[in-house]
């Protein structure tokens, strides 16, 4: 596989293309987690004065745990299409992925029930994520060895945008009904995708490449795949709850209003933007894992900050949150994705899928558990909570070591099996 050029027109066409396709997925996934906590409150019941999680929030703990996970749980799907764009190419399962999981979404707003708008969720999260996983490969097939690090920052800003326009509109645009048009403004992106998508070129097979089994890894790349998977699990049973309860808690719990809870999601933007300019820098001078090992601990211990109590420490670790995701982002997707050789690239990335899923699952599952508990009262409900979730996965981290450095290595080294 020849190197490919950063050169003239090319490059800014491929990443316009597909920042727009990180944009528009994430626009749809994050608009679960803005709207819970009027899903919440439409859904179910608050009680004036009652000190419970239910009773603040209008949903048991379990109950929004349970849905959210149900919701993570049903993007095990995505492995499958991921998997199969190994075999009949990246560029057109990332398109029908993205309309078919935005049309998805757009339906959602005709939820009768929460159960119903777990359900269309569920339906419509693996498409958006296997759209989201082609990106990460294709982004790194189509750059160079210098500015694949680049270019994946440049995703991610774009998924960080697609997630604060969802949160500005939901803070923008109020009322009983709000939620339902936030999902409904899904069909917009899904009208522009086909004419967006057909700028990205399908790249070219490797002259190493054979034919696989689908979603199969051979056994020698196996322990490098397991390790990343026990980092990716991790991750997710972190960031999982961490941002999946943060509107509930901001809205229901801390009494924000909605405007408000916007507007720190909103301008965390500044935060992340810091958080990928300096990832990308460590990724490329200090390389992948070390940035990893920073970024995924500093997040921890943010998520952890955010739940703690306060509304001015809630605002703190959200946006020590969103910066520490901006410095791991772009170095996470390069080690996932670069350690591989081509034929077994998307495979791996939705097996990196599963583990995320599986992981926010988990954790999410517990998180809300513990909520019900209702250990600590008031804004402190979720501090323990926070800390029994979140503090045990810092640990994995140590599994870095034993992961290979691909930083400065060419993709045509990586697929003869030189790494």
């Amino acid at each position: 596989m020849a190197e490919p050029t950063d050169r003239g027109r090319r490059p800014r066409v491929f990443v316009s293309a597909l920042f727009f396709v990180a944009l528009a997925s994430s626009f749809a996934q994050f608009g679960l987690v803005t709207s819970l906590s009027d899903v919440a409150r439409h859904f179910g019941a608050v009680v004036a004065g009652a000190r419970s999680f239910r009773s603040q929030v209008g949903l048991s703990g379990t109950q929004v745990g349970l849905g959210l996970g149900l919701v993570r749980l049903a993007t095990l799907g995505a492995l499958p299409i991921t998997a199969w764009a190994d075999r009949r190419g990246r560029r057109p399962l990332m398109n029908a992925s993205l309309i078919a999981g935005l049309v998805l979404t757009g339906l959602a707003a005709g939820s009768p029930g929460y159960w119903w708008f777990v359900a269309i969720f569920a339906a419509a999260r693996p498409l958006l994520s296997t759209a989201s996983a082609l990106t990460q490969v294709l982004t790194v097939e189509l750059s160079t060895t210098s500015s694949r690090v680049t270019h994946l920052a440049v995703l991610a800003a774009g998924a960080g945008i697609g997630a604060g326009l969802s949160a500005l509109i939901h803070g923008v645009v109020r009322g009983p009904q709000a939620f339902r048009w936030l999902f409904a403004l899904a069909l917009v992106p899904a009208l522009a995708a086909p004419w967006v998508v057909r700028r990205v070129a399908e790249p070219a097979a490797s002259a190493h490449e054979t034919r696989t089994r689908l979603g199969t890894v051979p056994p020698p790349l196996r322990p490098r795949l397991y390790i990343v998977l026990a980092l990716t699990f991790a991750a997710a049973w972190v960031t999982g709850p961490a941002n999946g309860y943060a509107f509930v808690y901001g809205e229901g719990v801390l009494h924000l209003s909605a405007g408000v809870v916007a507007t720190i999601v909103t301008s965390s933007g500044a935060a992340g933007l810091a958080g990928l300019v300096l990832g990308r820098r460590w990724a490329q001078t200090r390389g992948r894992r070390v940035t990893v090992g920073l970024g995924v601990g500093a997040l921890t211990l943010a998520a952890c900050l955010t739940y703690a109590g306060g509304r001015v420490v809630f605002a703190v670790g959200y946006f020590l949150g969103i910066g520490a995701a901006g410095v791991v982002t772009p170095a996470a997707n390069a080690l996932g994705t670069e350690i591989f050789p081509r034929r077994y690239r998307a495979t791996a990335v939705g097996w990196a899928v599963v583990a995320a899923v599986v992981g926010a699952s988990a954790g999410l599952v517990l998180f809300g558990s513990l909520a019900d508990v209702n250990v600590g009262t008031g804004m402190s409900v979720l501090r323990l909570p926070a800390l029994v979730t979140f503090l045990p996965m810092l640990p994995v981290l140590a599994l870095l070591r034993r992961l290979p450095e691909p930083r400065g290595v060419d993709l045509e080294e990586i697929d003869a099996g030189g790494l």
